[in-house]
């Protein structure tokens, strides 16, 4: 009765499960072996143990997932690393099984202090640690103090830190990580030995999801892990996060395999035999089938925005073989052989021209309240486009009038009252007659050009309107010279009727007509869709001067 109320007799309890462990966290670097793509850093810092050169402040700074905290915590173990036999130094090669180097993994060393500066940036923070600097390490060799996003202590903070940070005792080492290296002020940035950790390349991180794969006991296909290395943009622990939720979301039917297919649809990326099916598309100019592959991709849920990136990759990896860069080997076969021929066929200015047009679409389905309608007219806007000659030669054609305009005709200026018949001996129309003025009352012509507005023409009659009536000097020198020019007396009079346009508005109104009927020519009107802000500066049928 005892041992039963006891529970003596109750089996035995199972143990819970180890709760699991995403693989981001569980791959962290152990060793700066383990730590890719950071070669010139471990190089750096494995030089300074060996010639005990070391500095007392180290600032990582790089992009999100790099290895700046990682580096930190690696730089720690091999500071304080004492060896299997306890009678080790300091060595770019920790052994991981002592303990310190047990205990800084585990992150409960008593002297290495982990402090994140985003909840902690005020003076009374950084106090503690300059007053707790003062004292020896407990039990290892140096008392470390990594401080996580250091850029977000304030002003003050970083002024009380200063001179710790110059002038810090023998037994402690500062080790800060910061992705935005602008904002922590020059006078700490001097007073620190820096070190810029890089993007990780795709290649490198495909082949290290690859191994991490085959630890995990999970088949993935290359394709797959070379998504999933371009979708990381250079960084381990967002490309080991996307590997976590691929595996998750690899398909029963498949064994739980990482495919290519998979990863895109997880993704929303599009297809790439979709993208060269579009780009093809747009090259050869054939709108509606070009609409129908995007709406398909849409529909299929990928994100305009990530057709369009597609787009300017494709266009960026042409321009790339063209130049004679070697192709990339992740890239599938077909990939590289559409590359190979569409590099082949278009010329530099067109694949600018191209890179252009879809990086303003790009920024406008960005921000567009349309998506998928801002991604059409993007397209469509390539599609004209494509079909244009090079900016340059437009350019030469018009000026040198050997570019064929099928402008519809010009509409014809206002026609004057039809004059009576002429004596033979007088000019025919006023415009012959101001001309011939021209020669002996140059700047009586111009008075009348700007002007005269024609109500009636019958030499020796002139009938004038009378809503810009001419000065007495004018009137008086208009009659010398017209008797001057025939021999005989004219009358000049007005009338209060409005008359034709002056010869001056005429030259413009003819001007105008001959400037809109090359704006509506359909290679003109393609260059200017093309390029928004350009302007038409010269055209046939323009005035001089």
């Amino acid at each position: 009765m005892t041992d039963t109320l006891l529970g003596l007799d109750e089996p035995p309890q199972p143990q819970a499960a180890t709760p699991y462990r995403v693989l981001a966290r569980k791959y962290r670097p152990q060793t700066f072996a383990e730590l890719i793509g950071q070669d010139a850093m471990v190089t750096t810092l494995g030089n300074a143990i060996k010639r005990d050169r070391l500095a007392h402040a180290f600032l990582m700074t790089g992009v999100r997932g790099v290895g700046k905290t990682s580096t930190a915590r690696l730089i720690a173990k091999a500071l304080n690393c004492i060896g299997p036999d306890e009678q080790g130094g300091p060595t770019i090669d920790p052994c991981g099984v002592c303990d310190p180097c047990r205990a800084i993994a585990e992150g409960r060393h008593i002297d290495v202090i982990e402090m994140d500066a985003a909840s902690h940036t005020g003076v009374d923070d950084v106090r503690e640690i300059i007053d707790a600097a003062r004292y020896a390490a407990v039990s290892a060799r140096y008392k470390i103090y990594i401080v996580d996003e250091v850029h977000m202590l304030s002003k003050n903070a970083f002024n009380a830190l200063l001179k710790t940070l110059e002038e810090p005792p023998a037994h402690v080492k500062f080790l800060f990580a910061t992705t935005e290296v602008n904002k922590v002020p020059i006078t700490v940035l001097s007073r620190c030995q820096r070190f810029d950790l890089r993007r990780i390349t795709a290649d490198k991180l495909a082949a290290h999801f690859a191994w991490v794969c085959g630890e995990e006991q999970v088949a993935a296909e290359p394709e797959a892990l070379a998504l999933i290395a371009r979708a990381a943009e250079g960084s381990a622990r967002d490309g080991l996060s996307i590997l976590d939720q691929a595996i998750a979301h690899a398909g029963l039917e498949t064994d739980g395999a990482v495919t290519a297919a998979a990863v895109r649809e997880m993704l929303g990326l599009s297809d790439r035999g979709a993208v060269r099916d579009l780009f093809a598309a747009v090259l050869t100019g054939n709108g509606p089938h070009a609409l129908e592959l995007l709406r398909r991709q849409y529909d299929l849920g990928v994100d305009p925005l990530s057709v369009l990136r597609a787009l300017l990759e494709t266009v960026h990896g042409v321009t790339l073989a063209k130049v004679g860069t070697p192709p990339d080997p992740s890239q599938a076969a077909e990939e590289r052989d559409a590359r190979a021929e569409w590099a082949g066929a278009l010329s530099f200015p067109a694949l600018h021209r191209l890179w252009q047009l879809f990086l303003k679409g790009h920024e406008e389905v960005g921000r567009a309240a349309l998506p998928i309608e801002a991604a059409e007219m993007a397209l469509l806007r390539a599609i004209h486009a494509s079909t244009l000659p090079d900016p340059g030669e437009l350019a030469k054609q018009l000026a040198s009038g050997t570019l064929q305009l099928s402008a519809p005709p010009a509409p014809a200026a206002p026609a004057p009252v039809a004059p009576a018949a002429p004596v033979a001996e007088f000019p025919a129309t006023f415009e012959a007659l101001v001309e011939a003025l021209d020669g002996n009352s140059p700047a009586l012509v111009a008075r009348l050009r700007h002007g005269a507005r024609l109500v009636d023409y019958a030499p020796p009659m002139l009938v004038l309107s009378g809503s810009r009536p001419m000065s007495a000097d004018t009137l008086a020198d208009l009659n010398a010279a017209l008797k001057t020019l025939s021999g005989r007396a004219w009358r000049v009079s007005f009338a209060d009727q409005p008359g034709t346009p002056t010869l001056i508005e005429r030259e413009r109104i003819a001007e105008d007509a001959a400037k809109q009927a090359i704006l509506a020519t359909s290679a003109v009107k393609a260059a200017f869709d093309a390029f928004p802000e350009a302007e038409l500066e010269s055209w046939p049928g323009q005035r001089s001067g």
